[in-house]
């Protein structure tokens, strides 16, 4: 994107000059910071869209999570071969050990990342730094154009506000006029907010999320509350419209805006669309004549199309486990439900919501997706492992059955199981066949647990034994311990796999005469080899267990 440059001489070469050249500095690169729009990509300028492609290194803002809004928009446009620099905060709020406290840490945050540009800008190298928005307003570009731009050549590619989104989406008018139009921070103090939104026109407040109860108290307090709505996430596929008195704070997102609109058509003015109804609204016949009452036409609504329910497998624990297709259905998702634990390994993005619940509500979980669903959602329900061995895919297709949900596709995407997980840490226990069975009588009697543990155990099959103890469970592991040496040697061999590809896996091979329960619970998966099962002693202590492909002769 600088311009081409001068092959590099390798040292010891033959040069055609008797003297050396004299070196000759590269010249600088050129630093951009590339609006990219509010959210729907559609609305990235053709400009940005091209310096995006042609940039030798792209720069963006995140949080600790590593994932980019700005990046997310702009995905489309990278060529796959450029140089990636994720600017991560190391601070989102004003809470920090750093000496300086907040400022402190976020001003040698950004001396870092001008740093970090300024490296491939001295080599010569195009630098686009992307910016949600436009980068001029309220941007993070703005503290690397302060450090920046006095020694590089550096340009602002403009970009559709939130501002512009949010009223575009509400379809009222920001300002007409001669209104005052006042754009405030919801980090101001209320009683300051309250004095700015009393004193003006038509109003907007971005950065809420925690901010929001001060917020909807300060329009409260300046009699505006009845007039101002509240927009989230704009033009994205999460998109939400509501009143703004009408929100619960405890679903607010950073990414939303406090909206009081221009009043100038007075009260008559026809109420936004809700989020997403705009594709729904039925067009009146075209040329159709004026009618004579001033009351404007209230807009035919058509039922909103049905969403979809997507059970996605998160593996058993490791990010790298997780499969490309998982990945992109939760990146699709307007909602994420699941185990609370297990949404919190689904990396934060401020557009989606999520619905974090306890581990004994399965069937709530599936209603709520559906439901969610019904109402046009893109949901995705996680599970750890595969959704189909012992998770939530059967809770939500048996919930998927009944008629209210008839029109609400769902389908489910495999992951990797935690028996395959704890398998592959060994070797290949589960070479020949194997049966999957859970311990947990909680949805089931003991009785048929331990009449299925003593049949696989008479088959000679391993076992891969799922839930195998709890707080509250702590004999039927002993008692199905008994049932198999019924049928297996004291020898057989036997894995316990704890939090396998979580930040506190331990793998232990033992035996099923030795093994002792009380290091066992809920994290833990036990494969229980069958007579063939062998254990492999290796000099760098670490076993390998295997069963053979080929069985014994009869």
């Amino acid at each position: 994107m600088s311009g081409p440059r001068e092959p590099a001489t390798e040292p010891g070469s033959a040069v055609s000059s008797a003297v050396a050249p004299t070196a000759v500095a590269s010249p600088a690169g050129r630093l951009w910071g590339v609006g990219v729009g509010p959210g729907d990509p559609e609305l990235m300028t053709l400009r940005a869209a091209r310096l995006i492609h042609d940039a030798d290194v792209i720069a963006y803002h995140s949080a600790r999570h590593g994932r980019s809004i700005a990046r997310s928009i702009a995905a489309a446009h990278l060529r796959g071969d450029q140089i990636e620099e994720a600017l991560v905060y190391p601070v989102t709020t004003e809470t920090t050990s750093h000496p300086g406290g907040y400022r402190g840490a976020i001003d040698e945050f950004y001396e870092d990342c001008a740093k970090r540009l300024a490296v491939h800008l001295d080599a010569g190298r195009g630098v686009v730094v992307l910016s949600e928005g436009d980068p001029f307003f309220y941007g993070s570009f703005i503290h690397l154009h302060r450090r920046l731009a006095d020694r590089y050549p550096t340009e602002v590619v403009p970009g559709v506000t939130s501002l512009s989104a949010g009223c575009a989406v509400l379809g009222r008018p920001l300002v007409e006029g001669n209104e005052v139009l006042t754009v405030l921070p919801g980090t101001l103090a209320p009683e300051i907010l309250t004095e700015r939104i009393a004193g003006t026109d038509t109003a907007v407040v971005l950065k809420m999320g925690r901010t929001f109860p001060g917020v909807r108290d300060a329009f409260t307090g300046a009699g505006r509350l009845a007039d101002t709505w509240y927009v989230e996430r704009a033009t994205t596929a999460g998109q939400r419209i509501a009143p703004l008195g009408e929100v619960d704070p405890a679903t607010v997102p950073y990414f939303s805006l406090a909206v009081l609109p221009s009043p100038v058509r007075g009260p008559d003015d026809p109420a936004p669309l809700r989020a997403g109804q705009a594709d729904w609204v039925l067009a009146g016949p075209a040329n159709q004549p004026a009618t004579s009452t001033s009351q404007p036409a209230t807009p035919a609504v058509a039922t909103p199309p049905a969403g979809e329910v997507v059970v996605v497998g998160l593996g058993p624990g490791a990010q790298d486990w997780l499969t490309p297709q998982a990945s992109a259905a939760l990146a699709a998702a307007d909602d994420l439900i699941g185990y609370g634990p297990y949404l919190d390994r689904v990396p934060a993005d401020p557009r989606q919501r999520r619905h974090p619940s306890g581990n004994t509500v399965e069937a709530e979980r599936a209603e709520l997706a559906l439901e969610l669903a019904a109402g046009g959602a893109n949901v995705a329900v996680v599970s750890s492992g595969d959704p189909g061995v012992f998770a939530m895919a059967t809770a939500v297709v048996e919930a998927a059955a009944q008629p209210r949900f008839a029109d609400v596709d769902v389908r489910v995407v495999p992951g990797l199981t935690a028996a395959q997980a704890v398998a592959s840490r060994v070797g290949a226990p589960l070479g020949h066949d194997f049966c999957v069975l859970s311990l947990s009588d909680r949805l089931k009697p003991w009785e048929v647990i331990e009449r299925r543990l003593r049949a696989a155990a008479a088959a000679d099959l391993v076992l891969a034994i799922y839930n195998p103890a709890s707080r509250t469970r702590r004999e039927q592991l002993e008692r199905a311990r008994a049932a198999l040496l019924e049928h297996r040697a004291p020898d057989t061999p036997v894995v316990i796999g704890r939090d396998v590809g979580g930040p506190t896996e331990t793998v232990t091979v033992t035996t099923l005469g030795a093994l002792d329960p009380v290091g066992v619970d809920m994290r833990c998966l036990l494969l229980v080899g069958s007579s063939t099962t062998r254990i492999v002693h290796r000099g760098t202590g670490r076993d390998l267990v295997f069963t053979p492909r080929r069985y014994p002769a009869p």
